[in-house]
């Protein structure tokens, strides 16, 4: 093995070019041990079943983790028993805080993730422990450079001397499954070099093993365990997997940048493949902050919290708009750069979501918003957490009282963490199992919200997700969602106009609403075949709405004749005093228009021109002036019959109907 020297440079004091202090890189030092070859390396997938083979013939092995995680485990807990004897307030305790964290670190890469998830909730953890547990991001001990610079040099063949013109002398961030350095190609570029850990497939897969089995024991000790904890660490353990295989890493990234990176407030680091391998990984260098070090973002003049809202709306157009999304959004890996942009890292741990699932998470959250606790029981069927012949009956009351009480009187009181904590109690009075998926989808809004939180303390991710939400029912062309806006609207055969109202209140507030494009799939939909039932109901709702609105001009035309010559002004009736409220709404609807960026009447006429020779237009006209006439005479001959009936009524005010009861006997 050749020799390479550093030696610091004036340019950058945390850069140093290859060429002057001679380091000897030893041959075999931190090569990566365990059952490797059992695992398909040229894929690193996750199997299980090859995972399952080969540790339940190594019962030593096995037997010695045990022992090890019960042992340090058990030594917290105690320190915690002590402590409460002493009166000593756990919370307080800033040592025990340190002794969690140096377990977990102990411990290795899949105990670390569990220390970072738990260090992105302020509103769980402590503050003493959740700022020991937040150095778990990226201050955890590195391995040696010896071992870094002999895995670059076999994943991409050469020596780092030939690859980078500068390399950091230490690592600057050192994760759970690798560490950073920063570095410099020959053109001059800044880059970061991400070398991943020595030894690390063995240490994963055996903590994977005892995960896997303790879930299944724990599925067949507890009855009340209705969740699939087995398929929940598959899902867990196939993204560790894929974040240990750095090509499917920078594969992720440009997926990455393809969906999202067009957003003008997000950044995705470039990657250079000619210097990516399985254990090694080259991209570009993010000048940033940790979007966490409110004060430092905010002396940039950047408004954090405007910074989280962007990141909100980034992961909900990666839920529900391509089902591509970011498993593992904590502070380290979201960065707030100087020019207001926030830059993703970290492309290791992403999941999928299919389309029926994308779909049935928007309709259950416009069900959860709108009350609507029967649709929302059956989006549970729907999305796999229910069975489809389980019986709703009980469900739907049980669902009316925990959401009740979460949502409380607005959008605005929504959040994750009230809604998944009243789920969780009611999932073990009723059949409900969660969804391997879905484990995922919970873990990364519930961190966002925890990053939220930490910057606002009110923030609530889900009134920010609504406007999105409002948009995509009103913009998606999928039948999915144009049966769910149906259903929203329309009940009873009446038209919603507080819904409609709602909605486009709501999607004014989304980044990238266009009225003119919801205009357009409107009316292209509307006159569809698909859009029949809607076009009925238009018919009958603007017959419906001319005759209350002409009756109504009418009524208080009359009325004011009626003041001015001295009459007795009639009572207005009843159905015209109801009429105000669908009148309102109108108003309503249409200064919202107004506000809405973007609207401007005239881009009405070129579309109102395409309408007016559209056959179905003409029909529609047809059938409206037909439907008000036919309620100008029903109403004109009633008013006749009741004219006539009044001398008969007078003569006889006993209706001939009426008969007196039978004597008693």
């Amino acid at each position: 093995m050749p020799e390479f020297t550093v030696s610091p440079v004036v340019e950058s004091p945390d850069l140093i070019p290859i060429e002057a202090q001679p380091i000897h890189i030893p041959q075999n030092h931190g090569e990566d041990l365990g059952p490797i070859s059992d695992f398909s390396p040229e894929s690193w997938s996750y199997h299980p079943e090859s995972i399952e083979e080969y540790y339940s013939k190594r019962f030593l092995a096995v037997l010695h983790r045990l022992i090890s995680i019960a042992s340090q485990s058990s030594w917290f807990f105690l320190g915690l028993w002590w402590d409460k004897l002493r009166g000593i307030n756990p919370k307080d305790n800033r040592k025990r805080a340190i002794q969690l964290r140096e377990i977990l670190t102990r411990l290795g890469p899949a105990y670390i993730k569990i220390g970072q998830a738990l260090s992105t909730r302020p509103d769980l953890i402590p503050p003493n422990y959740l700022d020991e547990l937040t150095s778990l991001q990226d201050h955890i001990p590195s391995f040696p450079n010896e071992v870094a610079y002999r895995f670059i040099e076999e994943e991409l063949g050469e020596s780092p001397e030939v690859i980078y013109a500068e390399i950091s002398s230490k690592p600057l961030a050192a994760a759970s499954l690798g560490q950073v350095y920063k570095g410099k190609l020959k053109n001059g570029e800044k880059v970061a070099i991400k070398v991943q850990r020595p030894d690390l497939i063995r240490r994963i897969t055996l903590d994977i093993y005892l995960m896997r089995n303790l879930a299944s024991l724990a599925q067949q000790a507890f009855k009340f365990i209705r969740s699939d904890l087995v398929s929940i660490t598959d899902e867990l353990a196939s993204r560790i997997f894929e974040e240990i295989n750095y090509i499917q890493e920078g594969k992720n990234a440009e997926k990455f940048a393809e969906f999202y990176g067009h957003l003008p407030e997000i950044y995705v680091p470039k990657i250079y493949w000619k210097y990516t391998g399985r254990r090694v990984l080259t991209m570009e260098w993010i000048e940033g902050t940790k979007l966490t070090d409110i004060q430092k973002v905010q002396a940039k003049g950047i408004n954090a919290t405007h910074l989280v809202e962007v990141g909100v709306q980034c992961s909900l157009r990666q839920l529900l708009e391509h089902g591509f999304f970011h498993a593992d959004p904590h502070p380290g890996n979201l960065l707030a750069m100087d020019n207001g942009q926030l830059a993703y890292l970290d492309f290791g741990m992403m999941s999928h979501i299919k389309p029926y699932q994308r779909y049935g998470l928007i309709e259950a959250v416009v069900h959860l918003v709108n009350r609507d606790f029967e649709s929302l029981a059956y989006d549970y069927v729907k999305l796999d957490f229910l069975q489809p012949d389980t019986d709703l009956s009980p469900i739907i009351p049980a669902l009316s009282q925990v959401f009740g009480n979460a949502l409380g009187a607005s959008v605005a009181e929504l959040n994750f963490k009230s809604i998944t904590d009243q789920m969780s109690a009611m999932m073990y009075e009723f059949p409900f199992r969660v969804p391997a998926y879905y484990a995922l989808i919970i873990r990364s809004m519930v961190t966002l919200e925890g990053i939220a939180i930490g910057i606002d303390p009110n923030f609530k991710v889900l009134s920010k997700a609504y406007p999105y939400v409002a948009k995509r029912l009103l913009t998606d062309p999928s039948q999915e969602l144009r049966t769910s806006l149906k259903n929203l609207l329309f009940q009873n055969g009446s038209f919603r106009w507080n819904r409609l109202e709602n909605l486009l209140r709501n999607a004014k507030d989304s980044q990238d609403y266009d009225f003119d494009k919801v205009l357009e799939q409107a009316t292209e939909f509307i006159f569809s075949e698909r859009g029949l039932f809607i076009r009925e109901h238009l018919i009958d709702e603007v017959i419906h709405t001319i005759d209350l609105l002409g009756r109504q001009t009418w009524f208080t035309a009359s009325t004011i004749v009626r003041k001015q010559v001295g009459l007795a002004v009639r009572e207005t009736p009843s159905d015209l005093s109801n009429n105000a409220q669908t009148t309102e709404h109108l108003k309503n609807i249409l200064q919202i228009l107004q506000d809405t960026p973007g609207f401007d009447p005239i881009h009405l006429v070129p579309i109102a021109t395409k309408l007016l020779v559209k056959p179905e237009i003409q029909q529609m006209g047809r059938e409206i002036v037909e439907g008000l006439m036919q309620k100008a005479v029903a109403r004109l001959i009633r008013n006749l019959l009741l004219e006539l009936d009044k001398p008969q009524d007078r003569k006889n005010p006993v209706s001939s109907t009426k008969k007196s009861l039978p004597a008693a006997s």
